[in-house]
């Protein structure tokens, strides 16, 4: 076995914007500042505050919160948080992108005038879905993700299939807390973040 090599996944660019679709997302940091609107709580339903949870959203450039029923509805809000999202909860595993909330006065979701700064984790209404396993893409790297080296000590994701832009080298076979908990046939360690950090690769 070839001694395993270690690996951070590259993020994506992040287009500014009062919306903005965000590519990778940072590991879970504290959040005690922080207000959870995630699935815990009840949906607020369209309008009440903005994307709420089970709410829905427009994708591309101008994205705006839309009613499900509309034919511009596109994603589906599945958790939402206030403040920023390096320092916030890590979304949940199905997400296949992100919104980033700036601060805004345009939308008022409770009558003060203005919007927090937040991120809302988006699941798309309908297939593909390259936040799960394996389809290369979404704002975190999972088990049974692909990934190609992108370079030195960094690495891209990419969709198992084969149908991305670039074929993948390595998969994601086990999370674990450290390197020496992943299995001998493991040639590459990658980056996850999160309570269990190291993503244990095998050849694709």
């Amino acid at each position: 076995m070839r001694r395993a090599r270690f690996a951070r996944v590259m993020c994506a660019p992040l287009l500014m914007g009062v919306l903005a679709l965000v590519g990778c997302q940072k590991s879970p940091g504290a959040s005690g500042s922080l207000n959870d609107t995630s699935a815990s709580k009840s949906p607020s339903g369209y309008g009440l505050v903005f994307l709420g949870v089970d709410e829905c959203a427009s994708r591309g450039k101008g994205s705006a919160e839309v009613p499900c029923t509309s034919e511009k509805a596109q994603a589906r809000v599945i958790a939402r948080y206030d403040g920023k999202q390096s320092q916030g909860p890590a979304c949940p595993g199905p997400t296949d992108f992100v919104l980033h909330i700036s601060e805004s006065s345009t939308y008022d979701e409770d009558g003060d005038g203005s919007v927090p700064k937040g991120y809302a984790c988006m699941r798309n209404l309908e297939s593909p879905h390259p936040g799960d396993p394996g389809g290369g893409g979404g704002p975190r790297t999972i088990v049974g993700d692909c990934v190609y080296t992108a370079g030195k000590g960094e690495v891209r994701e990419t969709a198992c299939d084969g149908s991305g832009e670039n074929e993948p080298e390595f998969k994601v076979r086990s999370a674990v807390r450290g390197r020496d908990k992943c299995p001998d046939s493991t040639e590459l360690y990658v980056q996850l973040g999160g309570s269990k950090p190291v993503g244990c690769a095998v050849p694709a």
